[in-house]
């Protein structure tokens, strides 16, 4: 069959690999950057127009879309899906997954463990907003940040203050949340396909750091999930209608909390950590249903 990969880098490693894995089981496959995609709207004849030519005959989409393009990006998964190409990742759960907000939401509906949050859009009861998400330290987050960038923690009520006044002076939309001392700067990345669990890794910040994302010094080792963590990861992809996704889990006194769903989880983290082929296991989503 014949599979677009849409991403802007085709020497990412996440592309590389499904590129590989794809080709090894006899599949045409074509790395596409969606920017570069022109979308063309007429009535019962949706087309995409890319280097010269129209891209016809498609089986199925591949989206690895940033978040600083999400737009964008979910408007040329939106005319694939007008053709009727199967997109492992859908624009709609796309569209859900990048608003931290509504991800939150969604989950909180779905029975979800989260840790305690607040939003605000202009606040100056740092004071209440602080003391309703169980006091100091709180984590602050900004909600257009992505990979750790703009998620500050507050060790103070007046610190809390001072960093909530800066994010209103740009005029940046952030959200409150309760800090999980005892999760020790690690988290839990568990990596799910089609509803199945397909690897999991433990997430270690580096000393001093309470962020375990593994491009800013953390590390990754293998991990079993428990029963409770890994219900918790599959409520979380069903609630946000996630074909393939990265849950972000931390442990914690009152069981695993859900801290995000990742719609274009990185593949090198996971496959290096538990040794799994994650890529065969997204193709062969791809096979099962095309």
């Amino acid at each position: 069959m014949k599979i677009v990969v849409l991403s802007r880098n085709p020497k990412l490693y996440s592309t590389k690999r499904l590129v590989e894995v794809a080709e090894s089981r006899n599949h045409e496959v074509m790395v596409v950057n969606h920017l570069k995609c022109n979308i063309e709207i007429e009535k019962k004849n949706p087309k995409i127009f890319y280097q010269g030519e129209y891209l016809e005959d498609v089986d199925a989409i591949i989206p690895r879309i940033g978040a600083s393009v999400t737009f964008y990006g979910t408007a040329v998964v939106r005319q694939f899906e007008m053709k009727k190409v199967f997109a492992v990742v859908g624009s709609q759960a796309l569209v859900r997954s990048r608003d931290k907000l509504r991800s939150l939401q969604l989950l909180a509906r779905a029975g979800v463990g989260l840790p305690k949050t607040i939003f605000t859009n202009y606040s100056k009861e740092v004071a209440h907003l602080v003391e309703s998400v169980g006091g100091a330290p709180v984590v602050l987050k900004l909600l257009e940040g992505t990979q750790g960038l703009g998620v500050v923690l507050a060790e103070t009520q007046n610190a809390a203050h001072s960093v909530i006044e800066a994010f209103n002076g740009l005029g940046a939309r952030i959200i409150v949340q309760e800090f999980i001392e005892e999760a020790g700067g690690a988290d839990i990345r568990v990596f799910v396909v089609d509803g199945v669990v397909v690897g999991a890794m433990k997430r270690q910040g580096k000393e001093g750091e309470f962020r375990s994302n593994l491009h800013m010094g953390g590390s990754a080792s293998l991990i079993e999930l428990s029963d409770e963590e890994e219900n918790t990861a599959l409520k979380a992809v069903r609630a946000m209608g996630l074909g393939v996704a990265g849950v972000d889990l931390i442990q914690s006194k009152n069981g695993p909390l859900v801290l995000e769903v990742n719609s274009s989880p990185g593949l090198e983290g996971i496959e290096k950590a538990t040794g799994k082929d994650i890529a065969k296991e997204i193709i062969r989503y791809i096979e099962r249903n095309v």
